[in-house]
């Protein structure tokens, strides 16, 4: 059926919940944008596009809905299973801990554990103990910055900051910017375009905070369409997923102050990292999906006096 057939037969959100579901697991989705199932890809596919808070289904479940947004819904609903792009792109929004970032097909759809690790460090009383007092740290940094959306949150957890955010893509640059003015950081946040610290010569830092790619060449190969969506300058971390964590690794140093400090996710690289690395010290950070996909290293750890 045609999406405007569709929105003749279906009135209510909850039509459209079990159908959007039926269509995305025949289709045999893939999710991981934030989503881990056809029922909850399909609750924020349908909440975001209707600007209902996403984590709310059950009380607008049986609400009627108008023409106009019962058409958006079935066309949504259809883009999702013919296109395979992540429901965020179709909506052009993601989330990270509720707060709404701006995303298109320059940037990855953000989804990193750092920024669990941020909100439970500086507002759930149950983080590490590690990071620093957000209210010491005077300059900061995101490597890697994406649609800037760790950049972002750096300037709201570190109000004293002065905060760089590096990439290499110029498009996700724009979409960052597009970021920094929705949540009126412009001037505590600057952009810079280079190769990870190649634009800050001369910089150090309290804090650097990165999310680099980090994904294999086997698994870049698997990926389901739904992530090939995605830029592969932002996924491909060399043969191991490694590549740019060890560059990382070796060049900080230069760019922190004595008693800074690194955070840094890696995926599942943890093993040949520990073993490459036998001499750093490099404390784990618990998330609720992992133990070991980031880790925290001081400034002392890394040989910085």
């Amino acid at each position: 059926m045609k999406p405007d057939e569709i929105a003749a037969e279906l009135v209510t959100l909850r039509d459209y919940w079990r159908y959007a579901i039926s269509r995305f697991n025949a289709a045999d989705l893939a999710y991981g944008h934030g989503t881990t199932t056809a029922g909850d890809d399909a609750a924020f596919l349908l909440l975001d596009s209707l600007d209902l808070p996403i984590d709310t289904l059950d009380p607008f479940l049986d609400a009627r809905l108008l023409p106009a947004e019962r058409l958006l819904l079935a066309e949504r609903i259809e883009a999702r299973v013919t296109t395979r792009k992540p429901s965020a792109y179709l909506t052009g929004r993601s989330y990270i801990q509720g707060v709404r970032f701006h995303v298109d097909e320059r940037v990855i759809v953000p989804r990193s554990h750092i920024g669990e690790i941020l909100f439970a460090e500086y507002l759930g009383g149950a983080g590490s103990n590690l990071l620093p007092d957000p209210m010491a740290v005077e300059t900061a940094v995101d490597i890697c910055t994406g649609s800037g959306c760790l950049a972002v949150l750096a300037a709201k957890f570190f109000p004293q900051a002065a905060v760089d955010a590096v990439d290499l893509s110029e498009d996700a640059l724009e979409v960052a910017a597009l970021n920094l003015a929705e949540h009126d950081v412009q001037d505590q946040v600057t952009l810079h375009h280079g190769d990870l610290f190649a634009p800050l010569a001369g910089r150090t830092y309290d804090l650097i905070i990165t999310n680099p790619p980090y994904v294999d060449h086997d698994a870049l190969k698997g990926y389901p369409p739904e992530h090939r969506a995605e830029p592969v300058i932002a996924h491909d971390g060399g043969t191991d997923g490694l590549d740019l964590v060890r560059r990382l690794l070796n060049e900080a140093p230069a760019f922190l102050n004595p008693e800074g400090g690194m955070i840094c996710e890696i995926g599942s690289g943890r093993e040949i990292l520990e073993e490459e690395f036998p001499h750093l010290e490099f404390t784990w950070l618990e998330t609720a999906e992992s133990q070991d996909a980031v880790f925290w290293i001081s400034a002392e750890a890394l040989g910085v006096e």
